[in-house]
């Protein structure tokens, strides 16, 4: 099984961003999309699932995906306790270099099949995307590629569309005739009256050898370049990192465009669950149930008056009111706030673009942030200090470090604290504290089982995280590299 995990998810801002996009998000449950997909597939009980039914999945999901986004994928994957091999992206190329270099990874294991699965999908029933899954490896023969599709549900101009051969002598599986690229509003409203259409689930059957050949024949400069990335490639973290040099000359094309389209031997095995690929708003909307006037909203304090079609998503606990808006999209988040027409929800990756060249913070990191240790959350900030909330797991450890131009307090709230200070090492226990001058050499360790809660109250003239001389890490990261 394979997780891609390089989406950037722009369309789903503010939610998603460059530091923690879609994939890495509590959307719709508790759990990340990245986890959702993980569990899906890489659980004992899909394991168990093909097992009984003849075949043996991999110890390890493999997850590629980019290499700032390396300790998200293993924490994510780490809180519900299954274990995975990850292949890290330096820069972006999109599906098929990622699919490429999974191609060079598996070379040597040319009849094993491999299984193509996006990590920021929303699949409703787990058994049926299994049952199709299965479906696909009983009917594959060697040089097939089964793409996973669902029968549409409603008109999207957002989705790729797929028409099948209506000759098809197999109930499940599906000889495709032709890919159909995100269609305008008339084209696809023609489209979902037919019988023999499907949107594109983004799922992928093939075998290693087949993979590696149709990359040959259809796009063999991404091939090479990401065979250079992965035989130059470093383990890092137990992790492999591919070559930035070899991989950044890759061209950024989608598996689709690149391959699946020119492929003769192409098959669709049907998905019949509620799938989507949680790529805009009004697609993440249609996840949540509407009231009377086709409102939706994710959470208990989103309320309508007068008002109808219209979305609201709060990542906080306050209300948040529309009154009288019509075919509106609310999002509001702890520092970021968008306020869209429905029928422009498309158009919002290319907003961000725009919000990225003014150089607006809130478009690459939340303002809780990941680091390997833990994470921070900065919860206010003024003239000359700034307050984070820091949450250090159980055995990390942040780098021995200094800053500058600004002095910190320490506060235990929660847990056991391990303060390097200078030429002192103390432990610090709930509710005690500790000052660190400016320019003095410190470290923060959790030697503890339970997470540690520190408030850190900084004092100074800049706070910026490029203020941090490091002097050891255990986690690779360079001086003043955030």
């Amino acid at each position: 099984m394979v997780i891609l995990c390089g989406g950037s998810g722009k369309r789903l801002w503010p939610i998603s961003r460059t530091a923690r996009p879609k994939q890495f998000v509590s959307i719709s449950s508790g759990e990340t999309l990245l986890q959702q997909t993980l569990a899906r597939v890489g659980s004992p009980a899909a394991k168990k699932f093909f097992l009984e039914n003849g075949y043996s999945l991999s110890d390890k999901p493999i997850c590629i995906g980019s290499d700032i986004h390396r300790y998200q994928i293993q924490d994510d994957a780490e809180l519900i306790g299954i274990p995975v091999r990850c292949i890290l992206e330096p820069v972006s190329r999109n599906t098929a270099a990622a699919m490429a270099v999974i191609a060079c990874y598996k070379a040597s294991e040319n009849s094993d099949l491999l299984v193509f699965c996006p990590s920021d999908h929303y699949i409703q029933n787990t058994e049926s995307y299994l049952q199709s899954l299965l479906a696909g490896f009983n009917a594959i023969n060697s040089s097939e590629i089964i793409t996973l599709g669902v029968k549409p549900s409603f008109v999207s101009t957002a989705y790729g569309y797929i028409e099948v051969d209506n000759r098809s002598t197999e109930q499940y599986i599906h000889s495709v005739k032709k890919f159909i690229e995100k269609p305008c509003n008339k084209v696809a409203t023609e489209l979902v009256k037919k019988k023999n259409i499907f949107w594109n689930a983004g799922s992928f059957i093939t075998r290693a050898d087949t993979l590696y050949k149709v990359m040959e024949e259809f796009k063999p400069n991404i091939l090479q370049s990401a065979k250079k990335s992965f035989e130059s490639a470093e383990v890092k973290d137990q992790s492999i990192l591919l070559d930035e040099v070899a991989f950044g000359s890759c061209p950024s094309e989608s598996i689709d465009y690149a391959v699946l389209e020119n492929y003769s031997n192409l098959k669709l095995a049907e998905l019949n669950t509620k799938w989507s690929d949680v790529g805009s708003w009004n697609s993440l909307a249609n996840l949540f149930e509407s009231d009377t006037h086709n409102n939706r909203t994710n959470s208990d304090q989103g309320k309508f008056f007068q008002s109808k079609d219209s979305f609201i998503y709060s990542s906080t606990s306050r209300p948040v009111v529309a009154v009288g808006v019509n075919k509106m999209i609310i999002v509001e988040t702890s520092d970021a706030i968008m306020i869209a027409d429905a029928r422009q929800s498309e158009s919002i990756k290319h907003v961000v673009e725009e919000l990225e060249k003014k150089n607006i913070a809130q478009v690459k990191n939340h303002r809780k942030v990941n680091r390997p240790w833990g994470t921070f959350d900065s919860v206010d900030s003024g003239e000359r200090f700034q307050v984070k909330r820091i949450f250090v797991k159980p055995g990390g450890r942040l780098s021995l470090q200094k800053h500058e131009k600004r002095a910190e307090h320490w506060v235990v709230i929660k847990g056991t604290a391990k303060v390097t200070r200078g030429e002192g090492v103390f432990i610090l226990e709930e509710n005690e504290s500790t000052y660190i001058p400016k320019g003095v050499i410190h470290r923060l360790e959790n030697p503890g089982k339970t997470a540690l809660e520190i408030i850190e109250v900084q004092t100074g003239t800049y706070f910026g995280e490029d203020d941090i001389f490091r002097l050891e890490d255990e986690y690779g990261r360079k001086e003043q590299e955030i």
